[in-house]
Parts: C-alpha cells; structure tokens; sequence
C-alpha cells in the first residue's frame, strides 16, 4: 500500500461485473486508493466488491450510471465528488462486445457501440477531466481500446469501429486537458487475451496461449501493472500501449477470437 496514493480517488468505470475493472478496482485498493465502483446492471457483484473493498481499509462506494447517457454520467460525478471531494484517477473499461455478422450489421447496432464505447469514454473522461483541472495535483486518465484494431477478426464491424476510435480520442484528451491543467494526462491500453471467457472451452483458451509471443493468456494483472505506471510515470502521455504478450504482431493460424474486456 502506497502512501501517496492515501486520500486521493479512483473511478473504474465497469467495474461491477467480475471482469478486468473489477481487477483494476482492486488494485487500486490495494494501492491505498479510495474507489468509486461504476456499474450499470451488475448491482450485486458492484455491491460484494465494495464491501471487499472496505475491508482492505479504504472507503469504496460504488455509482449506477448509463455512460452514454450525459444526464447519467453527470449524476454519477456530481455524486462522486460528493461522496469523496476529488478525483484522481479514472480507468474507463465500461464497454460493450457483440458478435455480429457483416450482412446482419444494423445502424443501431453501429450507433449502440459508438454510444458505449467513444461517447460514454468521452462523456466520463471529460467531465473527470475539468474535475481534474481545478486540482493542483491534476490527475490521471487511463482508456481502454483492443490490440486488434489494427488487426481486426470477423464479426465485429460495430464494435472495431468504435475501440478504434478511442486512440485518437484518448490523444485528443491529452491536448485539450493539459492546456487546462499541464499535470492532467491520458493514456490508452489496448489489452489483448488477458481474460479468459467464462464460456470458453479449454481448446480455446489453449488457443488464446498459443496466440501471443510469450505464450501465456488470462492475467489481467498485467494490466493493473500498465494502469500502475501510466499513474506513476510523470511524463508519459497521450500513449496507446498493447498490453497483449505480443498478439499484435505474431501472425498465427489461429482463429481463436479473443473476448475484449
């Protein structure tokens, strides 16, 4: 646990379900951060985890919002700050995957993900932005893509659309966020096969292994360890970094398709 990390606040964005936000929510405890738990539907797990989370001896409490909706995000933050005083850091994981055929792509299904994925991003990252831009200390913005947005498997038009947008995003933040307050950055990680499905079958979660340079899968700890150091790291900012054991640049035969977070 991190002195300096005492008294100062963290928002993870989908961190109710029992995914990779959830890991990062309790890293950051561990840290010594007090953290606000973002959930839209998984109230129970939200629940459980910050009763976990209390016991680790900081203060947890845990938000309901929509993210694509601004009225939703706006409560959240307003009751955040609330709740808490400050915000520090914010880890935005709240997404959505859906395995859709090409020829059965309907324009709601592209303008579902882009409400999701980029506006509940941009809507979370902005309103924690000029909360961070009245602090002295700034703060931190972590941002979630995919590693294949450069590499993109079939089925999932509406949802690369959308994580590939969040790169530039996440740049654009960078700017318009350190022009109102130099000590405010942005990041972006784009994990790869860091968390096994839970439906997956052991051929495919053997075929998500064999699918990175360095042959391991499901440890999504690497990706606390990445938000660790964009938090820690004074001069790192507007980055895009793959957190995906080198799948972005190992060709396989493999038609394992990774779950996203």
């Amino acid at each position: 646990m991190s002195e300096e990390a005492r008294g100062k606040v963290a928002l993870v964005t989908g961190s109710g379900r029992q995914r990779v936000g959830n890991v990062i929510a309790r890293s950051l405890a561990g840290w010594g951060y007090d953290v606000a738990l973002h959930y839209h539907r998984s109230e129970q797990s939200a629940a459980e985890t910050v009763e976990e989370l209390r016991s680790m001896d900081v203060s947890s409490e845990a938000f309901r919002a929509d993210v694509s909706e601004s009225s939703d995000v706006d409560a959240m933050f307003e009751q955040i700050v609330r709740r808490f005083g400050r915000l520090d850091v914010l880890v935005t994981t709240a997404s959505i995957w859906e395995t859709i055929p090409l020829e059965d792509v309907t324009a709601e299904d592209m303008l579902r993900h882009y409400r999701v994925d980029v506006l509940g991003t941009f809507l979370c990252a902005r309103r924690a932005g000029l909360i961070m831009a009245d602090q002295p200390e700034g703060g931190v913005i972590v941002t979630f893509s995919d590693w294949a947005v450069k590499r993109p498997y079939l089925d999932h038009a509406a949802y690369f659309a959308a994580k590939g947008s969040i790169p530039t995003l996440s740049r654009a933040l960078a700017v318009e966020l350190s022009h109102r307050n130099p000590k405010i950055r942005v990041n972006c990680i784009q994990p790869g096969p860091i968390l096994f499905p839970p439906e997956s079958t052991e051929d495919q979660r053997q075929a998500m292994i064999e699918s990175t340079l360095v042959k391991t899968a499901n440890c999504p700890e690497s990706v606390s360890l990445a938000v660790q150091f964009f938090i820690d790291n004074p001069f790192v900012t507007g980055v895009c970094l793959p957190i995906d054991g080198g799948r972005s640049i190992y060709a396989t035969e493999s038609t394992n398709r990774p779950r996203p977070i």
